[in-house]
């Protein structure tokens, strides 16, 4: 595995939520972090199938624009009854009709419809997973990956203010509230990591500054 040498990367996102919870997570290991947005960086079509081969995409165009190491993420909301979708799509799920942005109370109520189609009412036929990949690219095209999830149910109505795309509508195993309800430092792990993000950092954390 290639270690990282330098403190200095490029965040390949420019979705502000995901932006800020990175920061939250990379800023205490001192990185000089500036986002692709910052570098007045064009988003990448993202036309993977997977989250890895998504990830990559991202990072790789971020490492050979800036000849900097580039550390990007792909996530999504897996739902069991649903297929494993909305998956990579997940985000597209959020895309609004007339093409002006995301809305994510629409995605959510997308899926709420989907899962009512499917018959799944129950707690138990509600069952899904977010899942993060993180990929870490060099200008060279050599890549590492970090994988997290975190199992939950999917709740109706969504509950929370908290979090960003699918949070309030989340209610991750072993827990009564939500990610939408949840303090950010609980979601990310107090103790140990929680969310898919966070988990996945944790691995990032141990391979990279380990």
């Amino acid at each position: 595995m290639r270690k990282l040498e330098s403190r200095k990367i490029v965040v390949a996102s420019h979705n502000k939520g995901k932006l800020a919870e990175i920061d939250e997570l990379i800023g205490p290991f001192g990185f000089e972090a500036k986002s692709a947005a910052e570098y007045g960086l064009p988003e990448p079509p993202e036309t993977g199938t997977s989250f890895e081969e998504n990830a990559y995409i991202k990072a790789f165009a971020a490492a050979s624009a800036t000849g900097l190491p580039a550390l990007s993420d792909d996530s999504g909301l897996c739902v069991d009854a649903l297929g494993g979708q909305p998956g990579v799509y997940t985000a597209d799920w959020a895309e609004k009709p007339d093409g002006s942005g995301r809305d994510f109370a629409m995605a959510m109520r997308i899926t709420e419809d989907r899962l009512e189609q499917a018959g799944a009412t129950a707690a138990a036929q509600r069952t899904g997973r977010f899942v993060s990949v993180l990929c870490l690219a060099w200008p060279d095209g050599h890549a590492e990956y970090f994988r997290g999830e975190v199992e939950g149910t999917l709740v109706w109505p969504p509950r929370g203010e908290r979090g960003f795309g699918y949070d309030p509508m989340f209610q991750p195993e072993g827990f009564d509230i939500t990610f939408g309800e949840m303090d950010p430092l609980d979601k990310h792990g107090r103790t140990e990591p929680l969310s898919h993000r966070a988990r996945a950092f944790a691995l990032f954390e141990k391979a990279m500054l380990g």
